[in-house]
């Protein structure tokens, strides 16, 4: 990227900052101050620069209800949209955010690849194939620094599960490891000029990823020509030396890490050089230049984009992304008539996927709600037929919670709200007025009105002193320690323990109180604060619920049953086991499907599951995790106001026994990617297993001829006609297959797409580009990109499998 005068000024003023500054003040800037932000250096006009979660929202340096943040849909479901000027959007949208919040840099996007359906921050990745991966989160990283905004693409490189991922030695070949996983960074270098790059725990080839001088130092900043800042994922950074060396800037989070002060006496012992502090410090200042934290030097972004309406952009992703899987005798839209909704998940709905990606938004409109906003008074009935958790959960429907923090004396330091029964307080994410070194308990206080009438579980979730008290009634006494072969991170994740049951009536509010007290001899792995007060609502017969639905389902023109995993299949820090929906989920839709022909069946799910009474359904609708306007969306879809516009970004299988890639489990520590670059739909075309819906099915609600074709190598034009009543989008799918191979390769790849809108009857041409890079292979002899010559067949097509014309060309 060629330097403009203002990058001239602001690469001045970096110099003069950096000449200012000595040892200490350097490594210092280097080492987070806390959780979220790196120490400003008033000395040479320094602000502080903030750190912020993303993807799909921004949560600021605080996890509280307090100041809400908007929640746009799972990254699988902007994936879906295939759309990068939608994803551009979504980032200025999260800029807007960041700048309200006060938030310089977001950490995301998440590039790593769905290797495997298995990988459980699946849902928070984009997708199976690099070229979609790489072109949207361009999109989204344009978006975000359009808006002046910094943006950390994670996580370099392979953190393509969670199984030991703070340990794992992940082996690849070098032929894959570049046209698969650095494939999207590369990418993103190249078209978005990322401020950052975010280096993962794993190791790759035996070495730990913030150590990786050939892949950070040789690659990403020599070949690739990256100039922006380097960070850790949080607590990644181990080694002063190792680090500093492998080309990591900043280490978090602070303030204990390996650099400040270590990193100081590391360079006086003489086994670090100071040019390589000066290097990391020079990416730091070159980022608070480029975000208008470094006095004198011009930010990026001068004029913010236009005002973006959240509630607006959230509803249009999710609509964009829903996939129609199946839609026999035009199912949907819905017809008039009297509609039989259920599933626990209509009514509560699962907007977002678990860890380090959750934000509380200030609303969450359900399917229940979108749905009677939507019909005429009268035609929605509600069941909840089945209930996806078996188990205790965070308090959340019907209890309005605050958290009142004490000392050792018993004095009150502060209090905060909580947006559920789930404390989660890491590094100074702590009431005003409340530190850890005095906090020593804390106790959740508030109100429950039940919603059901019977006994209501409650227990706790956490490590120390619990007292839990509803209805003025002792449930719960106790204390819970840490069992000595069990990870530090259970005290959060971990499964919930019921203390007790107490008997409810339905409407009638009653108080209650989980008093804990810390455990001062269990060491964190951060500074925390992590405990949940949780409950389950009475258990009716799982039988009599379903026959509940059944019955109305019977009666109805429609039934639309939403079906969905939960926080405990889907999330960081723990991969999937299966695939299957939880509780008695399918159960519910087969009954209800074998009364009524007329079902529609949503599916909750962030990432693949198996739907195994597919074919007995008239409808299946893919909503991922839809965001906060999730439940509006899905009446614009249902009832025909929109198209559902999405397609697959990951294949879904039948069953996880004919996904041929599913190993997420080292072995004495290392996990082979012994599958080269046959991965997705690479690798269900090897296997020649069929999947339940390939990847880049989905239909509308409209019909497509395709035309005309022709091809170039450097270009593709299609000329398409809307055939049906109604005016819609179309994604047409460029793939190239080569005629004759010498070189073992994928039977077809994805080489390019573009989206098409036109009216009922138009016709309409596009012209998209095809890359050099779809030709080519990484040569591991020359070590180098080489290309292969010859026939190629060029696929114009609507999906994977569902290809409308061909063309040869020679290359």
């Amino acid at each position: 990227m060629a330097e403009t005068s203002a990058d001239a000024v602001r690469n001045t003023v970096v110099e003069a900052a950096l000449g200012k500054l000595d040892l200490d003040a350097k490594t210092r800037l280097l080492a987070g101050q806390d959780m979220w932000s790196l120490p400003a250096l008033p000395e040479i006009g320094l602000k502080s620069l903030v750190m912020s979660d993303g993807p799909i929202g921004v949560r600021g340096v605080r996890w509280t209800a307090d100041d809400p943040s908007v929640a746009l849909p799972s990254p699988t479901a902007l994936a879906a949209a295939w759309d990068p000027e939608l994803a551009r959007r979504a980032g200025r949208l999260l800029a807007q955010e960041a700048r309200r919040k006060g938030v310089h840099v977001v950490l995301a996007p998440t590039v790593n690849l769905h290797r495997t359906p298995l990988g459980g921050r699946h849902f928070e990745a984009y997708s199976e194939d690099p070229y979609l991966t790489g072109a949207v989160a361009t999109g989204y990283v344009q978006g975000v620094q359009d808006g002046g905004v910094g943006t950390t693409v994670k996580h370099f490189v392979a953190n393509d599960a969670e199984t030991d991922r703070f340990t794992v030695d992940n082996r690849i070949a070098p032929r894959p490891l570049r046209e698969l996983y650095l494939a999207p960074f590369e990418a993103i270098v190249k078209n978005a000029h990322p401020w950052g790059i975010m280096t993962a725990y794993n190791q790759v080839n035996g070495v730990t990823m913030t150590e990786h001088h050939q892949l950070v130092n040789e690659v990403l900043r020599g070949e690739w020509g990256f100039d922006g800042y380097n960070v850790s994922d949080w607590m990644a950074a181990r080694d002063t030396t190792a680090d500093i060396t492998g080309g990591l800037d900043v280490a978090m989070p602070g303030p204990d890490t390996v650099y400040g002060p270590a990193l100081a006496a590391a360079v006086r012992a003489g086994e670090v050089e100071e040019s390589a502090v000066d290097t990391a410090v020079r990416n730091v200042l070159r980022l608070a230049a480029r975000v208008g934290a470094l006095e004198g030097a011009p930010p990026v972004v001068t004029e913010h984009p236009a005002a973006i309406d959240g509630d607006a952009l959230a509803r249009e992703i999710a609509r964009r992304g829903f996939v129609l899987v199946r839609n026999e005798n035009g199912a949907l839209p819905l017809k008039p008539g009297t509609v039989a909704l259920s599933g626990a998940a209509a009514r509560d709905a699962r907007v977002l996927g678990g860890g380090s990606a959750q934000v509380f938004p200030d609303h969450v409109v359900s399917p229940l709600d979108g749905l009677a906003a939507a019909l005429p008074e009268g035609a929605l009935s509600y069941a909840i037929g089945a209930d996806p958790s078996e188990e205790l959960a965070p308090a959340d429907q019907g209890f309005t919670l605050r958290a009142r923090c004490r000392d050792a004396a018993g004095h009150v330091l502060g209090e905060g709200s909580l947006p559920n029964g789930q404390v989660q307080w890491i590094g100074d994410d702590l009431p005003e007025g409340v530190t850890h070194e005095a906090l020593a308990s804390i106790e959740v206080v508030g109100t429950f009105t039940p919603r059901e009438s019977g006994e209501h579980a409650f227990g706790t979730r956490g490590l120390g002193a619990f007292t839990l008290t509803v209805a003025g009634q002792t449930v719960y006494e106790g204390t819970q320690v840490l069992g000595p072969e069990t990870d530090p991170f259970e005290a959060f994740f971990g499964s919930p323990v019921e203390r007790g049951k107490v008997a409810l009536t339905a409407g009638e509010t009653v108080e209650v109180s989980l008093l804990h007290t810390l455990d001062k001899e269990f060491a964190a792995p951060l500074p925390a604060v992590m405990f949940s007060f949780v409950h389950l609502a009475p258990r009716r017969d799982p039988d009599e619920l379903i026959a509940e639905a059944v019955e109305a389902a019977r009666a109805a023109d429609t039934a639309v049953v939403v079906v969905a995993t939960t926080e405990r299949v889907e999330s960081e820090g723990f991969d999937r086991k299966d695939l299957a929906l939880p509780g008695r989920q399918d159960d519910l839709v087969r009954a209800v499907a074998a009364v009524n022909p007329n079902t529609v069946v949503v599916v909750n799910a962030g990432s693949p599951v198996e739907l195994p009474w597919r074919e007995d359904v008239a409808a299946v609708l893919l909503s991922w995790f839809p965001g906060q306007e999730g439940g509006a969306a899905l009446a614009d879809v249902l009832t025909g106001a929109e198209e559902p516009g999405g397609r697959l970004p990951t294949t879904w299988p039948v069953a996880l026994a004919d996904a041929p890639v599913t190993e997420v489990t080292p072995t004495d520590g290392e996990l082979h990617y012994s599958e080269g670059v046959f991965i997705g739909y690479r690798a269900w075309d090897r296997s020649g297993a069929v999947p339940a819906y390939p990847f880049g099915h989905g239909l509308g609600y409209t019909t497509w001829s395709y035309d005309s074709l022709d091809a170039t190598p450097d270009t593709v034009t299609v000329r398409i006609t809307n055939t049906g009543a109604r005016p819609g989008r179309e994604t047409v799918q460029i793939y190239l297959a080569p005629v004759a191979d010498g070189v073992e390769r994928p039977a077809r790849w994805l080489a390019a797409f573009a989206g098409v809108e036109a009216a009922p009857g138009e016709t309409v041409e596009t012209e998209i580009a095809l890359p050099r890079r779809a030709f080519e292979i990484w040569d591991e002899e020359k070590h180098d990109w080489t290309l292969v010559g010859g026939a190629y067949e060029v696929i114009a097509a609507h999906s994977l499998t569902d290809g409308r014309l061909t063309a040869t060309l020679e290359v």
